[in-house]
């Protein structure tokens, strides 16, 4: 049974682990605050989801799952390189800042990504960026939607892309439907990807859908 540890206990981290744990993982959520706490009942839910600090959180798993605000996971995971060092950190955020209605408004790394960003500062670390072209809660339901849609994974490693990707299956993506784009610059695509959520929300509400790749 593989340790993941999910940065990151808001509504992303959680759905990610209640997922992960019904497919039978141990799922360990580092939190931050007491407002994530109070946030996160999932502890009840399943005995293999347990609550820790995110140092002791990176620390003990096997996997470590960035879901916390794009906009200053850097400088966070930046504080864990020690822990993270050997290895895999899935990337699943956007640094983005916000536009006047909260909703995404610019890149915080127009040149680069936020994976690249984290793998040149974590380089023992190996930086897989999936999950971050879709709302939440298409992340461990793809199948609901009505169309197909698509994950991308950008890494450096394969191996560790590899691993990924069984993780990706766990969450209910079909391998038709995971698109690798290469090493870790193509995040820089699927991250400007973003851009068009907004323009989605505001004209159509808050309905789950994916930046999907048709054939």
């Amino acid at each position: 049974m593989t340790t993941i540890g999910i940065l990151g206990a808001g509504r992303v981290g959680r759905n990610l682990a209640q997922k992960l744990a019904l497919s039978g993982h141990h799922v360990i959520l580092g939190r931050r605050s007491t407002e994530e706490e109070t946030a996160a009942p999932v502890g009840g839910v399943d005995p293999r989801i347990s609550f820790a600090d995110q140092h002791t959180t990176a620390r003990t798993a096997d996997i470590v799952i960035n879901a916390t605000p794009g906009d200053s996971a850097l400088d966070r995971l930046t504080g864990l390189r020690t822990e993270l060092a050997g290895k895999i950190l899935v990337d699943v955020s956007n640094a983005t800042r916000d536009a006047d209605d909260g909703l995404p408004g610019e890149l915080c790394y127009p040149r680069s990504s936020l994976a690249e960003q984290l793998q040149a500062a974590l380089p023992d670390t190996r930086v897989v960026k999936t999950l971050n072209t879709m709302l939440f809660m298409v992340m461990t339901a793809p199948e609901t939607l009505g169309t197909p849609p698509t994950v991308y994974v950008s890494g450096n490693d394969k191996q560790a892309k590899r691993t990924v990707t069984g993780l990706l299956g766990d969450l209910g993506w079909q391998p038709a439907w995971i698109e690798d784009l290469g090493d870790i610059t193509t995040a820089r695509a699927t991250e400007a990807m973003i851009l068009v959520v907004p323009h989605i929300l505001r004209r159509h509400g808050f309905q789950p859908f994916a930046v999907s790749l048709t054939r």
